[in-house]
């Protein structure tokens, strides 16, 4: 009798404990204000693992993003960045008023304008990325920036790095900032070398503990960016990595890069300057004293490019906003090339939509990328977009890394953000928006040759029933990738 008592009472106190613990962090969820399809699927989670469940939440949930948007805000006041004049109507007067609807989403949402740019280069493949990039280093005169995710110290990494430590020593202001969780590899004593050459270096979200035990594997910064002598910028998809360079292995990625010149550049560097100011309140450093000549009054070139930044500091989630914005302006083709496809339920409405009404809408995603459970997710979302008239196409070569959109003959959007709800909403990304034919036409042909690569995906193609099944759980977490 008394051992009955004793398991009763046992499973009562569980029961209240589980009860409580599943108000309390459900209210704790639910105050975070997410999609209603993430916050059911996180609270599912903790309620069926309770323990395990917290576990996770705790180290790859949303928290503290209240306080991270405050330092983001905080930061953006004092990098004292200027204004600048809208340029598209007097660039672009024939542009069809859909286009000019697209610029006023990117300015309202990221407070930054249209401007324009001398020369837009795309660059195709880590090996004309990387030649690009250390010849301005060489030639740079006053100061080199640069932002990365990924920043390896193998053989590019290295090369990279004794570069920029002679052109510090030559006196040039030299600051690197890496992600603390991208560029892991990346120990203080290969970034010693540059400070002690003069240069200056940062991590972004540097893991700490004591009173910030958790490491914050959300709100990465997965932007790419080089800005020379406030000049010359770069940005897409290329990190610092030998796994980027085909010279060093056969099976690196294959991506895409934008070399830019002119004044759009102001806009990059003020997106680094924002970041590298925030990075400064974990890494107790000075800021710039350089800000006007690092934003240096360039003339007006004769290409119309918009610089679109966001991340977890802003709700307006710009990115996604400007992809569904540039699909629904679609009259003629979407064509849509991204390493990681998990869409939300928006985007796919948008995609699905599109090609409904008669838009050649065109998905090239690879045929294995660099997570399984990202691929497997991916592939559960063929069937729906094929039924409604998408062309899926799967890169067969190697990793396809490229992130690009070309809208008509109007838009081309190229940068760091993937196609997924991590880039939408957890991470800092920045895109460059090229408007014209020009740029379209560039990353039109670079599509057609990437299609040679590519096969094209058959609706209800055969699969056993673990590979649905595999595919259909992935999806389920595609709110949490």
């Amino acid at each position: 009798m008394l051992q009955w008592f004793t398991r009763e009472h046992v499973m009562l106190t569980l029961s209240i404990l589980w009860s409580v613990y599943v108000v309390v962090v459900g209210v704790w969820i639910l105050l975070q204000r997410r999609a209603p399809v993430a916050t059911l699927s996180w609270l599912l989670s903790m309620a069926v693992i309770p323990i395990v469940g917290l576990g996770v939440y705790y180290f790859l949930g949303p928290r503290r993003l209240k306080r991270q948007r405050f330092r983001r805000l905080r930061s953006r006041r004092r990098s004292r960045v200027r204004g600048s004049i809208a340029r598209l109507k007097e660039k672009v007067p024939q542009a069809p008023e859909r286009l000019h609807q697209v610029a006023k989403l990117v300015t309202a949402s990221t407070n930054f304008p249209v401007s324009t740019a001398d020369k837009v280069e795309l660059l195709v493949g880590g090996a004309a990325t990387f030649d690009s990039i250390m010849a301005a280093v060489r030639d740079a005169q006053h100061s080199i920036h640069m932002e990365y995710y990924i920043f390896e110290p193998d053989q590019t990494g290295l090369g990279l790095l004794d570069a920029l430590c002679q052109k510090a020593r030559e006196g040039l202001a030299v600051r690197l900032l890496v992600d603390a969780l991208g560029s892991k590899k990346l120990m203080s004593k290969h970034y010693q070398r540059l400070e002690e050459a003069g240069g200056e270096f940062a991590l972004f979200h540097p893991t700490k503990f004591g009173r910030r035990v958790r490491p914050v594997i959300n709100f990465r910064s997965h932007r790419k960016i080089v800005v020379i002598d406030g000049r010359i910028g770069y940005t897409g998809g290329v990190n610092i990595t030998d796994e980027e360079d085909k010279r060093i292995l056969p099976n690196a990625y294959h991506d895409v890069h934008v070399r830019l010149e002119g004044p759009v550049v102001n806009w990059l560097q003020t997106v680094f300057l924002e970041d590298w100011s925030y990075a400064l309140d974990y890494n107790r450093k000075n800021e710039p004293s350089d800000i006007e000549a690092l934003l240096p009054d360039l003339p007006d070139g004769d290409q119309v490019v918009q610089i679109m930044a966001s991340g977890p500091d802003s709700s307006m989630e710009a990115i996604h906003r400007v992809h569904i914005s540039a699909i629904h302006a679609a009259h003629k083709r979407l064509w849509l090339t991204t390493p990681y496809f998990v869409p939300t339920e928006a985007a796919m409405l948008a995609l699905t939509n599109a090609a409904l009404r008669g838009v050649d809408v065109c998905l090239l995603v690879p045929e294995k990328s660099d997570s399984k459970i990202v691929t497997a997710a991916a592939r559960s979302y063929f069937d729906e977009l094929i039924s409604c008239g998408v062309k899926v196409f799967e890169y067969r070569a190697r990793m396809l890394h490229s992130k690009t959109m070309v809208v008509d003959d109007m838009v081309g959007i190229i940068g760091t953000a993937n196609f997924d709800n991590r880039s939408f909403r957890l991470n800092y990304e920045v895109c460059a928006v090229v408007y014209g034919e020009s740029f379209a036409a560039k990353l039109d042909q670079q599509f057609q040759e990437d299609l040679t690569h590519a096969r094209r995906v058959g609706y209800a193609r055969p699969q056993s029933f673990l590979q649905r099944l595999g595919d259909s759980l992935a999806r389920l977490f595609s709110p949490l990738l």
